[in-house]
Parts: structure tokens; C-alpha cells; sequence
């Protein structure tokens, strides 16, 4: 199945039309998500030669922290008006070909496929950056992944992401190498949602808070429709590219740089164009020549605005 860049109609992935298609042997409803289509071997190569392993706690562990200093989140193909799309096919070809990264329908997308064929039970989720009364859209997506019937939330493509999947009970916390963070249930409707928190300046920080409504191939195609194309979109305004590293965090943006590591002052300050450019270069942002002419223009351009 191959998803377009707009959002489609309700026949595009009518639940009748579907079945009636695989009992004609076009298609498999089991693979709605098109996990079949995944080069895992390219993906575990791609992450540093990690072998496909049962599935257990551990196991996920060294997944989820592999992914994230393996892949930068970013915004660049949407800044360069390139991108093209969040289906499986369209991810693994810029993430596991690449080497490139992207934001957190891109990082679920490629994730939740890599757990499905590890064997592990998935849900893809999607909930609103600063909490559930937010008045923002369901534009991130995470990822709940079960292991031995204790449910896990994995969130690979947030900019401030997890290092590892954290237990998804109420009022759980968890130290991650000195990243601190903690989960918390709330009634949300007729139901409830999760919140993740991390621990920032003394107090507890709202990151995101996720549903536990079901998600579609297409919520995730209209998500970022519409984070990609929106004019007043925040992905479209600013440069955003973090790296997670061995004890420091990473965040570039079109005019500053951010360094932090756990139990110490953050580094906050503004840099040059061309301290931008060796940035990119160490964050190991793979980029062509032409890619990066284009966005040395289009930072350019935004430093202009942001004066």
C-alpha cells in the first residue's frame, strides 16, 4: 500500500473494501502497516549491527537507545519542501538509506515496523505536545509496545526524546542515565490519556500526552499533512535538528545551539552560519550539497526574520 502525501477520502481505507480485497488475495489486513515491506536486516545494520533478538525488556531497551543516537529528529525535509511522506517505504528509504532522520511520525512509523517483525504486540498512538487540554492537533505519535503483558511506552521521535521505553503505569518514574522522567494517567473524555513528563529546573516538565484511541495508516499521513504544509506550522518557521549522545543532548535550531547533560547547567548560546554548517557536520547530518546549499539559504533567510 502505498500512502499519498494528502489526506485521503474514507473509501481510501474502507474496512469492507479491504476485506473483501484479501479474501481475493490482493492484499493482507494483517499488515495494514505494510511491516512486511521492511528490510529488518538493512534497519539492525543501519543501528550498528544489532542482531535480531526474541523479544524481552532488554532486547527493546537496546533498540529504542540505538535508534535515537542512530537517527537525529529534524524538520529539514519539510524546511526544503522535499519531503516525501510518511509511509514505510518513503521512511526507510531516507532513515535505513540514507541515514537520515526526521520527526516523530517518520521515527514511529520505522519503529513500531521494526517491533512488529521482531514479534513484539504494537500499538501506534497519537497525542498533543503540552498535554491532553491542549488546543494543539494529535500530531505526535508514539509508540506502546508490550513485553511479558507489561505495556511500554517507546517514544523514538520526540526532540527531547526517551533513551529507553518507560513503563506505562500511573505515576511510574524513570532514571535514564540521568535523564529523569515520570508517567501519569488523567481522564481525557470518556477515557484517559498519558502524559510524559521529564524532570527539568527542579520540577516536573509536561512533555506530550497520547490517547488510547486507535490509529489509522491515514491519521498519521493527515498528521503530517498538515505539520508539514500548514502555513502557521512550527516546523516550518524554525530550523530543529537534536541528536541524543552518550551522556549530552544536542539541539540546533537556526540561530542557537543547545547542549545538555544530565546534573549540569545547560549550554544555550547563538552561532554563525558557518558554525551552523560544521554543526550540521558533527551531528552527522547526511546531507547532499545541493541539500545543504538549500538550507544554508532557507536559515539565512529565517535568521533574517527572527532579528
Amino acid at each position: 500500500m502505498t500512502v499519498r502525501s494528502v489526506c485521503p477520502g474514507p473509501a481510501a481505507l474502507d474496512p469492507v473494501a479491504t476485506s473483501r480485497a484479501a479474501d481475493e488475495g490482493e492484499t493482507d489486513v494483517n499488515d495494514l502497516w505494510d511491516v512486511g515491506r521492511l528490510d529488518l536486516d538493512a534497519y539492525l545494520a543501519r543501528i550498528g549491527g544489532i542482531g535480531a533478538r526474541a523479544p524481552s525488556r532488554a532486547a527493546l531497551d537496546e533498540l529504542h537507545t540505538a535508534h535515537v543516537r542512530t537517527f537525529t529528529f529534524d524538520n529539514i525535509d519539510v524546511l526544503l519542501d522535499q519531503h516525501a511522506g510518511v509511509d514505510l517505504d518513503a521512511v526507510q528509504a531516507k532513515f535505513v538509506g540514507r541515514g537520515r532522520g526526521g520527526y516523530c511520525f517518520e521515527h514511529s512509523t520505522l519503529f513500531a515496523a521494526v517491533l512488529e517483525r521482531l514479534g513484539y504486540p504494537v500499538q501506534r498512538r497519537l497525542g498533543r505536545v503540552a498535554g491532553p487540554s491542549s488546543t494543539g492537533a494529535r500530531t505526535h505519535c508514539v509508540v506502546v509496545a508490550t513485553v511479558d503483558d507489561a505495556a511500554l511506552l517507546a517514544d523514538p521521535g520526540f526532540g527531547m526524546s526517551l533513551l529507553r521505553p518507560t513503563p506505562l503505569v500511573d505515576g511510574a518514574t524513570d532514571d535514564q542515565d540521568g535523564w529523569a522522567f515520570r508517567v501519569a494517567a488523567v481522564p481525557h473524555g470518556a477515557g484517559r490519556a498519558w502524559e510524559l513528563h521529564r524532570w527539568h529546573d527542579g520540577a516536573w516538565e509536561l512533555m506530550h500526552a497520547h490517547d488510547e484511541l486507535p490509529v489509522q495508516p491515514v491519521d498519521l499521513v493527515c498528521g503530517h499533512h498538515y505539520t508539514s504544509t500548514y502555513p502557521a506550522s512550527q516546523f516550518r518557521h524554525a530550523l530543529m535538528v537534536t541528536r541524543h549522545g552518550k551522556g549530552r543532548h544536542t539541539t540546533l535550531t537556526h540561530g542557537t545551539v543547545t547542549v545538555r547533560r544530565p546534573g549540569q547547567p545547560t549550554e544555550h548560546r547563538e552561532i554563525s552560519i558557518d558554525e551552523l554548517r560544521d554543526l550540521l557536520q558533527e551531528m552527522e547530518v547526511a546531507l547532499t550539497d545541493a541539500e545543504q546549499a538549500r538550507l544554508i539559504e532557507k536559515v539565512t533567510a529565517l535568521r533574517a526574520l527572527h532579528r
